[in-house]
């Protein structure tokens, strides 16, 4: 079994140090979905639930909590972001929500994806929890991380 690596040697929380490693070109992305009342689709769609426009918020939100992931999570370096992108895609039963991710540095950016991720998907909950009281967030994941030498 792999050593997990945000453990000291007496098992408490300890932040990584990354200092020795090389800058690199880092990616990452996450989806997830939100599962919706047809109802509640159709007030998206057609932008009618009181406090405005669900899919641009939750886009800009996203992109808002994959920058902040440092300061949610403990033990999160906080990274160089280059580029935060989330999209919202509107489905016949929710929405799903999609990140991309990319900083050059040290460690990766997978954290900053899939927060991005449930910040979205938590603003779109936020925005219909007065007309939908079944919502469901889940299959939340990460699909890929890359890296890549600078040079």
């Amino acid at each position: 079994m792999s050593k997990l690596s945000h453990t000291n040697e007496k098992g408490k929380a300890n932040m990584v140090d990354v200092g020795g490693k090389t800058d690199q070109v880092r990616t990452a992305s996450a989806e997830g979905k939100i599962f919706l009342k047809k109802e509640t689709i159709q007030l998206i769609k057609e932008n009618q639930l009181k406090k405005g426009d669900v899919l641009t918020i939750a886009e800009i939100a996203g992109i808002q909590g994959g920058k902040k992931t440092s300061e949610l999570i403990p033990l999160c370096h906080p990274l160089q972001i280059t580029k935060m992108d989330v999209t919202t895609v509107l489905m016949e039963d929710g929405v799903l929500i999609k990140s991309f991710a990319k900083c050059i540095g040290k460690t990766g950016i997978e954290m900053e994806a899939l927060t991005a991720v449930h910040i979205a998907l938590l603003t779109i909950y936020d925005m219909c929890k007065a007309v939908d009281k079944e919502m469901v967030m889940g299959k939340i994941r990460l699909m890929e991380k890359t890296k890549t030498d600078l040079s």
